[in-house]
């Protein structure tokens, strides 16, 4: 069977980012392979991540609320790949499924929306995230500040902002350039504000024993991305982490080598500890390292977080 007769199924959450990450995933397939995007399906499914936003992640289930309904499709074969923000993907998956590709890694700065500035933010700002990395590490640059719980997409939480819930808020800055809205907002430099594990990566997920979509995802799969991307991931699963846990890490190019800079926080952002790791692509020992290192320096208010992969 010709790819031109073979249509595949790419399954992906409900909402406005995640459908904006899959047709850049079906256009980057179909060009790549020379295809109409016709050939590639997108099947959306509503996750449970999506449906329930009055509560913190951590407390309904962690990551696995925004995978669980595609996986039980993939596991099935109802779809045949699923497209997921790379920071929402568990750290520990199910053996039967691979990562077929990691898209090209958009920019991994985050954006505070209502002020042009950690620093600029008034006295005693009331800042909504439901991040934990987010809110430690606002917490640790400004403990005066108070955080409360913002869910949802984009606009759900620009709306809560703008209704006057808190007097700011932050989002991802690949978020916003997916969703076309580039003039929102103030980025925050990364080697100031370090990004969640994976952030700004697209992820492709397939059955492990499907080789021909494996072959299929190949073409689009941005090798010094992935190289980054799981070496973020190495360092998640060294150190137990979980979405409970305030983690905050990038990893980033710097000649034939990659430097790794990383901070663990405590959930009040009272306790910090950095690292930092030079290691060659592929080496997912060296994230292991440092996460033991790491581990080693931190304050009992950190390392009591570090108990459950999610």
């Amino acid at each position: 069977m010709t790819l031109q007769s073979h249509t595949y199924r790419l399954g992906t959450r409900r909402s406005p980012l995640a459908l904006a990450q899959a047709e850049e995933a079906r256009e980057r397939l179909a060009r790549a392979h020379g295809i109409d995007p016709a050939h590639i399906e997108i099947v959306a499914v509503t996750a449970s991540g999506d449906r329930i936003q009055d509560r913190a992640l951590a407390e309904i289930g962690g990551k696995a609320l925004w995978t669980k309904e595609l996986d039980a499709q993939l596991a099935s074969g109802e779809i045949d790949f699923a497209v997921h923000s790379g920071k929402d993907v568990e750290t520990i998956r199910p053996e039967a499924f691979a990562i077929g590709a990691v898209l090209e890694r958009a920019d991994v700065r985050d954006v505070l929306v209502g002020a042009e500035s950690i620093r600029a933010l008034p006295q005693g700002a009331v800042v909504g995230t439901s991040a934990p990395r987010r809110a430690a590490q606002l917490l640790h640059a400004r403990p005066d500040c108070k955080v409360v719980t913002f869910r949802g997409n984009v606009a759900t939480r620009l709306a809560k902002l703008a209704a006057g819930e808190a007097d700011a808020t932050f989002l991802a800055a690949a978020g916003l350039i997916r969703l076309g809205e580039t003039g929102t907002g103030h980025a925050l430099a990364a080697d100031e504000w370090l990004p969640a594990p994976a952030q700004a990566a697209i992820l492709i997920e397939c059955r492990a024993e499907d080789a021909r979509t494996r072959d299929f995802l190949r073409l689009i799969d941005h090798a010094p991305s992935r190289a980054q991307v799981m070496a973020e991931r190495a360092l998640l699963t060294g150190l137990g982490g979980s979405c409970h846990s305030p983690i905050a890490v990038l990893c980033e190019a710097d000649g034939s080598d990659l430097v790794m800079r990383a901070a663990l926080f405590s959930p009040d952002g009272a306790e910090r500890v950095d690292g930092e790791a030079r290691f060659a692509p592929g080496d997912l020992d060296a994230p292991m390292r440092l996460a033991a290192e790491l581990l080693g320096r931190a304050a009992p208010a950190i390392t009591a977080h570090f108990s459950g992969l999610g």
